[in-house]
């Protein structure tokens, strides 16, 4: 395998990375719909806080990343729900779909062999798709971490 492909599969594997913590799906596997609001006693963030937090980091970034007419949003309310809760029943599956969604949407970006990895993105100041994968990576296994405490506090992590 050339040195660029494997580059490329490396990137798709880290985006929802498991060999060394837990991934997106297991943190979230059964978690208990009345707990998911809940902020543990000295935690910042609830669980819904967390997942709508990364769900609007990522998909920000992949628009950044493959449209220059995209706008961001103000930081950092836009980056973060405004109330701990979600706000229906509907909300949390609607928000793991639409992150999973967009974090396939950038292993697809990733994989595309005519997107240039290293080439700066014309709209940007110096970033590059490979950097912005990167950038979501970090940031939601940085998420994910908070997130699996949260849960441990609530007592709803299994084995906890």
């Amino acid at each position: 395998m050339d040195q660029e492909k494997e580059t490329r599969n490396y990137l798709k594997k880290f985006l929802d990375w498991h060999e060394a913590h837990a991934d997106l799906k297991s943190a979230l596997k059964d978690f208990p719909e009345n707990l998911r609001g809940k902020r543990p006693t000295g935690a910042p963030h609830s669980a819904w806080e967390l997942l709508e937090h990364m769900r609007l980091a990522t998909h920000d970034i992949l628009e950044f990343s493959r449209d220059a007419k995209h706008k961001s949003p103000d930081w950092p309310s836009g980056y973060w729900p405004e109330k701990s809760e979600p706000p229906s029943a509907t909300a949390w599956e609607k928000s793991v779909k639409a992150l999973e969604h967009d974090l396939e949407e950038m292993r697809k970006l990733v994989s595309n062999l005519k997107a240039d990895l290293f080439g700066k993105i014309p709209h940007g100041t110096g970033q590059t798709i490979f950097r912005e994968a990167l950038l979501i990576a970090d940031h939601n296994a940085y998420h994910l971490g908070q997130f699996v405490l949260v849960r441990r506090l609530l007592g709803c992590w299994p084995g906890s």
